[in-house]
């Protein structure tokens, strides 16, 4: 009888020791192509990502009374004024306009900020949403944090100066 029990014994805490080696999460191999002085000017956590405030631009409820030319024009020199500006202190990982659509969008920023309170205060000096022209709508996004380099490499591939 007590040579059974140890048997039962035994094979219980062999199933255990197995059960437990199984449900055990296997460690990621390193990845041979990570670059760690390039991962902290990225700002990415261990899987190289971020976190970001994402910004669709849409046409707001004064677009269309903003008539006078000249007055467009110098809104959105403005505009594009503040895109730089955000940009070159690296608040701005991102930005672009879309094409024609029927949902009123006209472009998105990708913020290098972690609240919508932060992005909201950043949009906020832009012309294009001080006049009306433009709304914006914030969400916090969770990307891959290579989009904080998508402005120092676009500058090398635009042929045309900024």
């Amino acid at each position: 009888m007590k040579k059974t029990k140890n048997i039962v014994a035994i094979f219980a805490m062999s199933a255990l020791a197995a059960i437990c080696g199984f449900a055990q999460t296997p460690e990621k191999p390193a990845n041979p192509n990570y670059d760690a002085a390039l991962a902290a000017k990225a700002g990415g956590d261990d899987s190289g990502m971020r976190s970001y405030v994402f910004c669709i631009l849409k046409t707001g409820p004064k677009d269309a009374s903003i008539t006078d030319k000249k007055q467009r024009d110098e809104i959105f020199a403005g505009h594009m004024a503040n895109i730089g500006r955000l940009a070159g202190e690296g608040k701005l990982a991102l930005a672009g306009p879309f094409g024609k659509n029927d949902r009123q969008y006209r472009g998105i920023f990708i913020l290098a900020v972690t609240t919508v309170e932060e992005a909201q205060k950043l949009v906020d000096t832009d012309p294009v949403i001080k006049s009306g022209m433009m709304i914006a709508e914030l969400t916090p996004w969770y990307g891959s944090a290579a989009t904080m380099l998508v402005n120092e490499n676009h500058k090398k591939i635009a042929e045309k100066g900024q």
